[in-house]
């Protein structure tokens, strides 16, 4: 039963190892993109590359608290409803924000992807780890 407890121990110190990682690339994804939309291509890319990757971020952050809330005892029904109705929101306000400023549409959509590829370099790493190592324990 030692056992059992060690391992889940490990399991959960490995993932929030890996949310941190991922987390810290998205800040550097994110800053690095900013920075580079703002010298190649202006401003409005640059604002349209903040606003997709502060969405993204969001995002990521709302699906880890609905993962982390699978089976607890805080579970409440509006939390159900607001994760139901977020893309609404986010579409709707992605879509008041660019439709009447001059921040461009591809900039904010490729950034809407910033999760994603936080957690591509993050699958990268953990395969690299393991092809290393021979263990995902680093």
């Amino acid at each position: 039963m030692t056992n059992e407890g060690d391992a889940a121990s490990r399991d959960a110190s490995w993932m929030d190892r890996a949310v941190a990682r991922i987390w810290k690339l998205m800040w550097a994804l994110g800053a690095g993109g900013a920075v580079a939309l703002l010298i190649w291509r202006g401003w409005a890319w640059s604002a349209g590359w903040v606003i997709g990757s502060t969405l993204s971020a969001l995002n990521f952050r709302w699906l880890k608290q609905m993962a982390d809330g699978v089976g607890s005892q805080t579970a409440k029904p509006r939390k159900a409803v607001f994760l139901g109705m977020r893309w609404i929101l986010l579409g709707g306000g992605l879509y008041v924000i660019l439709k009447y400023s001059a921040i461009k549409m591809p900039a904010a959509l490729a950034g809407l992807l910033l999760s994603t590829a936080a957690v591509m370099v993050e699958i990268l790493f953990e395969l690299l780890m393991y092809a290393r190592n021979g263990t995902v324990d680093h």
